[in-house]
Formats: structure tokens, C-alpha cells, sequence
């Protein structure tokens, strides 16, 4: 990055998650219906070929081999659609299956391949107007992809070690500790109000903190949403 300008790209990354305009109270209205502008019998078709994709995986302990093919399948079905969102948050999930918590530090590489995912994800399925309706599949999207970028953010803001994590991602890695637990509790803030009533509950309780607390309470808040917050695929049922 050249001195203090920003890409495009790491723009809207900041401007997503410190974006006060970013109403958590403003009511989304879903419908059961597929996304805007696409073909049904081209979703369908896509959801088909990631069910089959997520079918290894969608257990407690998969296997390394398997987490690796459905990431390929996942690749191949972007590859076939580049605005398919539910692909990119279930490769972000599948790559996080790779790696456990106490070593993302080591391998901000990776992390960053997730973070990349997750943000494509949540700018397909964002509407362009926060009062327009959305389908029922970006709103699960949204849900689970907020979720997940609010639960690494809070993580990486436990301590200096952890923000090493962020080291390959430029618009994130000199953050303040505060400024990634405020980052986080807007995310999950956002988590809850696309759906997950879990980030909805936990972005109440990391908010009052983010400026007044230590890293006691920012270890205790990162265990308890460690506790709940599982990866989870988000195919039309």
C-alpha cells in the first residue's frame, strides 16, 4: 500500500465495519424468496452442486481430505457464478475448519483467504438500500458471514499475539485492540440482525466494553462466542 491511500477494496472493508450509518435497529425484511435478478434454474442448480459439496463436511470432526474437496467444489461453483454469495461464506467456513483458534496467529495468510471470502460474501448479498427486502438465502448468508468476521475480529483483539492474524490483511493489522472489539461488536451486532439471535446477544454485551474494559472481559466475551459460534452452511433448505 502506498503511504496512507487506501485500495478500493480496503476502503470498503473500513467503510463496512465502521460505517456508524450501519443501523443494527432498522428492521430487515425477508423474503422467502430466491435472490433478486437470478435465474431459479440456475440456483437451483448451484445449490445442488453445494449440497453435494458440504455433504463431507457437515459434521463434528470432518476429514482434512474432505475439507480440502469441498473447497475445490466450493471454487469450481464460484468459478461457474462469480455473484453466487452462499458460495464464498461456505468456502470462508470450510477454510476455517482447517485451522484451530490458537493457531490463526501463525497463519495470517490463510485468515486473510477467509476474511476475502467472508467480505465478497456480505457485498453480494448486502442490498444496495437497508429498507429494501432481501431472500430468505442472503439473509442467512449475512447472518453467518457477519457472524463469522465479528468472532475472528474479537478474537484477534485478545492480545498482541493474536493480532498477528491480521498481519496479511493491511486495512485491519494496526488496529488497536479497542478498535477490533468495537469492530467485532458491530459485526455481530449485524450477525443478529440478519438472524442469529446468538450475535445478536453477545454484540449487546461486547459494546458497553469497548473502550472501557481489559483484556479479562475481552478473553471471557471471545471464550463465550467461541462457545456458541460454530461454522455452519447456509444452502436454501
Amino acid at each position: 500500500m502506498d503511504g496512507c491511500r487506501l485500495s478500493k477494496n480496503d476502503s470498503s472493508v473500513l467503510s463496512a465495519l465502521f460505517n456508524p450509518e450501519s443501523s443494527l435497529s432498522s428492521t430487515v425484511h425477508i423474503e422467502d424468496s430466491l435472490p433478486r435478478g437470478s435465474c431459479p434454474a440456475t440456483i437451483l442448480r448451484l445449490q445442488e452442486q453445494e449440497r453435494q459439496a458440504l455433504h463431507l463436511i457437515n459434521g463434528e470432526s470432518p476429514e482434512t481430505s474432505h475439507v480440502n474437496l469441498a473447497i475445490s467444489q466450493l471454487t469450481d461453483i464460484i468459478g461457474q457464478d462469480p455473484s453466487y454469495a452462499s458460495a464464498y461464506n461456505n468456502r470462508a467456513q470450510a477454510r476455517r475448519m482447517l485451522i484451530r483458534d490458537e493457531d490463526l496467529p501463525r497463519n495470517p495468510e490463510i485468515v486473510a483467504d477467509i476474511l476475502q471470502d467472508i467480505a465478497k460474501a456480505i457485498s453480494l448479498a448486502t442490498p444496495e438500500q437497508l429498507s429494501s427486502a432481501i431472500s430468505s438465502l442472503d439473509a442467512r448468508v449475512l447472518a453467518s458471514a457477519h457472524t463469522h468476521r465479528g468472532y475472528l475480529l474479537l478474537l484477534a483483539s485478545r492480545s498482541e499475539d493474536n493480532r498477528r492474524m491480521l498481519d496479511d490483511v493491511p486495512v485491519l493489522k494496526d488496529l488497536s485492540g479497542d478498535d477490533l472489539e468495537g469492530a467485532a461488536s458491530r459485526e455481530l451486532g449485524l450477525g443478529g440482525r440478519y438472524g442469529n439471535e446468538t450475535a445478536r446477544q453477545l454484540a449487546v454485551k461486547t459494546n458497553p466494553y469497548a473502550k472501557l474494559c481489559g483484556s479479562i472481559v475481552r478473553e471471557a466475551l471471545t471464550k463465550q462466542i467461541a462457545d456458541y459460534y460454530q461454522p455452519s452452511i447456509t444452502i436454501a433448505r
